[in-house]
């Protein structure tokens, strides 16, 4: 991965998550949409904050990650492939069930916010993977073919 492939997505990540804030915030502050539940639900408002919760802790992990990987191009000793910071780990799932009944601009940008994660965590798997030799890439495509 190049450096101004971490700075891209860096970038990208920080406005969702700037976006993700300003969206949370105004359905807060003027209900939750489409269904008509309001601020007075109390249901809807707890699951409006773990929601809100879910997608910020993905987005941190997504920034967390990235700035380490930033460090790491850097050169930085402290930030090495072993840290704890250099894996994604798993991610924080959305209640579709629940985000059925969020504005239609929430439920993207949680979506956006989940699609986000996944990319980053298919480029640290295939950091992970073993580099396929000639021979097994060969083999591969053999496979592939009967």
């Amino acid at each position: 991965m190049q450096r101004a492939q971490v700075e891209n997505l860096y970038v990208e990540a920080m406005l969702l998550a700037d976006e993700a804030h300003a969206a949370f915030a105004a359905q807060r502050d003027l209900g939750l949409g489409e269904d008509g539940a309001r601020k007075g639900d109390a249901l809807a408002q707890i699951s409006l904050a773990c929601e809100s919760l879910k997608t910020t802790t993905r987005l941190m992990h997504i920034i967390a990650w990235l700035l380490h990987r930033r460090a790491m191009l850097a050169g930085d000793p402290g930030a090495g492939p072993g840290d704890s910071a250099a894996r994604i780990g798993e991610p924080v799932v959305a209640d579709w069930a629940v985000c059925a009944s969020f504005d239609a601009s929430l439920r993207r940008i949680i979506g956006a916010s989940e699609r986000l994660f996944e990319r980053i965590a298919l480029i640290e798997a295939g950091w992970n993977a073993p580099a396929a030799t000639p021979v097994q890439q060969l083999l591969a495509r053999l496979e592939a073919r009967l």
